[in-house]
């Protein structure tokens, strides 16, 4: 349906929704150069749209599904589950992981009936897991306490359904149950912004509220589910952030940055050939209050027309801030057995970051080397609860993971057992092969630090003798001592003077 919405984008989805006719940014107190002109504009403006839409629309799981679906809460389910893996994510990644989500939970009380594990292991790969997690939770919550019926509305699926925010509620109530509901997310804010020239930042609430009454203005009473899929639509492939495919848009003849576009250009042609009736060009169809300065939809006047990005110049979006550094120092640590054996894995908190997946186990990186190994073998001992063959440990080199807001680094270690452990492993642990593990609940980024690992070759995973390896902390090494199972305590034994 659509490209991974930007946080800008997201973050309009929460929050209640504003009168569409109140209020600074409104419709009632906007510059006319940002609204359109008459119901007749707008009727045209739906049909282009709409036409466009019912010839261009691409061929998706989802929709054929919705388009087929007679039963309502199964439609709205079917449209429910797509939109939250949309969230952030890319249509093409989004259609296998889609597709098999519904072969294996069709309707809602599947869902509801199944296991955190399953939803985790099946989301594995996705990202942002709070969504599956979010959406089993919502599932139960229809089955148990709703009747097993989705509310109707978008103020009720708001209200009732977690993780359900502003624009997830409107996509379902327009397109599953005929709600006339305006929707806004990262592509029609976009397409909105060029149509009626709107600059400013599109994440501040006086241009959030104005593209939100902007949506409810235009949406099609008719056939408000197939407007707004096509508004989306046409951000996802022709009103593109890079490289907008403006002759082949469908609604070129309204668009306010197209038309600024042409009078830019005519404007430096004018001052090339020093015409300044073409330079007055710039004064016609312009917004009053921007040239007094006073406009809060227009381009700011610290940031200058930019000609090399033409209608992308809007919206103009603000500079992104970093995503957090952190680091972990992570170890694969083995059986015995064929080729690489099996795997220990350990289960995340049920909240926070990656909350219930499977992962190596991990450590904060914090300190010298010296102190991140300490812990990390701590921890280890923990898992096992034995003595560890801690010579063996080896530094591989590290793998970065970016997540929305935090940048990953993972120092990635491996230590090979040289006997079956004994017992069972601790709760919230377990031994898993190469094949479970590709078929586990685990994240992207320890499937990378696998590679990494897998990356080795054989002879690499054996114990290193640089000065930084953690055997060089033990007893001196010698025929006798090399094979030796080492307590925590010995391993970190400062080394005797010889």
């Amino acid at each position: 349906m659509r490209k991974p919405r930007k946080a800008g984008g997201g973050s309009q989805r929460h929050g209640e929704q504003p009168s569409p006719d109140t209020g600074p940014g409104s419709p009632s107190q906007a510059s006319p150069y940002h609204l359109f002109g008459d119901a007749d504009e707008v009727t045209r403006f739906r049909a282009s749209l709409l036409s466009w839409y019912d010839q261009a629309k691409r061929d998706l799981p989802w929709r054929r599904r919705a388009a087929g679906e007679l039963d309502p809460d199964r439609r709205a389910y079917s449209v429910w589950v797509s939109e939250i893996m949309l969230q952030q994510t890319q249509v093409a990644t989004v259609i296998g992981y889609y597709t098999r989500w519904m072969q294996k939970w069709p309707a809602l009380q599947d869902l509801a009936g199944a296991s955190l594990e399953e939803v985790n292991q099946l989301w594995a790969g996705l990202g942002y897991y709070s969504r599956g997690r979010r959406l089993q939770e919502g599932a139960r919550k229809v089955v148990e306490e709703l009747g097993g019926h989705v509310p109707r509305t978008a103020a009720m699926l708001q209200k009732l359904l977690p993780g359900v925010g502003r624009y997830t509620a409107g996509a379902i109530a327009s397109i599953a149950f005929g709600q006339v509901t305006g929707v806004v997310d990262g592509n029609v804010t976009r397409v909105l912004c060029r149509v009626r020239a709107i600059g400013a930042d599109p994440g501040s609430p006086m241009v959030t509220q104005h593209l939100w009454s902007l949506a409810q203005h235009l949406v099609d009473p008719a056939r408000p589910g197939d407007f707004n899929q096509a508004a989306m639509e046409l951000g996802a492939t022709v009103c593109t952030p890079r490289g907008p495919l403006c002759p082949e848009c469908p609604v070129r003849g309204f668009c306010q940055a197209q038309k600024r576009v042409e009078k830019e250009q005519t404007a430096a042609s004018g001052r090339l050939l020093g015409s300044p009736e073409q330079e007055k060009m710039l004064e016609v169809e312009e917004c009053a209050p921007r040239r007094a300065g006073s406009c809060p939809l227009c381009l700011s006047p610290s940031e200058p027309w930019r000609q090399d990005l033409g209608v992308a110049n809007f919206p103009r979006q603000p500079a992104r801030k970093a995503p957090r550094e952190q680091r972990a120092a992570v170890c694969v640590l083995q059986q015995p057995g064929p080729e690489t054996g099996r795997f220990l894995l350990v289960q995340r908190p049920s909240s926070g970051l990656l909350a219930g997946l499977w992962e190596f186990p991990s450590v904060p990186a914090e300190g010298t080397e010296y102190v991140q190994r300490r812990a990390l073998v701590k921890a280890l001992q923990t898992w096992v609860g034995g003595p560890l063959p801690l010579r063996s440990l080896r530094c591989l080199g590290e793998v970065v993971h970016v997540f929305s807001h935090i940048r990953q680094t993972y120092v990635v270690y491996s230590l090979a057992l040289k006997e079956q452990p004994q017992g069972l492993p601790p709760s919230g642990a377990r031994w898993v092969s190469q094949a479970e593990f590709q078929e586990a609940a685990v994240s992207t980024a320890m499937k990378k630090v696998l590679r990494l690992f897998e990356g080795q070759p054989s002879g690499h995973r054996k114990a290193s003798k640089s000065p930084q390896d953690p055997a060089t902390l033990g007893p001196g090494p010698g025929p006798s001592h090399q094979h030796r199972q080492l307590t925590l305590n010995a391993f970190f034994k400062p080394t005797s003077a010889s």
